[in-house]
Formats: C-alpha cells, sequence, structure tokens
C-alpha cells in the first residue's frame, strides 16, 4: 500500500515549491528545503554568481559534497545514496512542475 500524501509549500530563494510529501517525511523536507535556501543565498549574496538556476547548481553541488565526505565518514554511504535519489527525483519533479 502507498503512503498517502500532502501537498507542503516551500520557499526557496523567494519563490515557493508546492511539494508532495508523507506526513513523516514532512519534518526533513521542510528542513532540507531551509538549508537548500541558506546554500542559495549564500552564493547569491557574493555576487560572483547570476540566475537562480546557476546558484541552484551550485548550491546543489555543494550539499551534495557535504553529503558525500560525510558519508565516507559513516558506515551508512548506502543510506544517504538512497537519499539523495529520493531528493533527485523530488527536485526533478519541482522542475517539471514548477
Amino acid at each position: 500500500m502507498s503512503k498517502a500524501v500532502h501537498p507542503v509549500s516551500l520557499n526557496i530563494l523567494d519563490k515557493e515549491y508546492k511539494i508532495a510529501c508523507a506526513p513523516d517525511e514532512r519534518e526533513t523536507l521542510i528542513s532540507s528545503a531551509r538549508e537548500l535556501d541558506k546554500q542559495m543565498r549564500k552564493i547569491r549574496d557574493t555576487g560572483k554568481v547570476s540566475g537562480a538556476d546557476r546558484i541552484a547548481v551550485l548550491a546543489a553541488l555543494n550539499l551534495a559534497h557535504d553529503w558525500a565526505a560525510e558519508a565516507h565518514k559513516s558506515a551508512g554511504a548506502g543510506d544517504i545514496a538512497s537519499r539523495l535519489a529520493d531528493l533527485r527525483v523530488k527536485i526533478e519533479n519541482v522542475l517539471e512542475n514548477p
């Protein structure tokens, strides 16, 4: 049986995104969106990168690098890879349905 999903509104770099999310994943999704927003603002505020798409890619690379580095430190690398794959699917869904 599949999990029930509910829309969650997220604000990332002053833009609202509605993401379908299972109730037990809601807090993690909100926390992830906050971290992404923080990273994107940090990159934007340097003034070296323009365009939300470029800022998003750089922020995603920074976060993925941080997670990969952490994965090498822990035995749960497979779990992190799975979470990154799930996150990638969610990001692709948002980009396809703005």
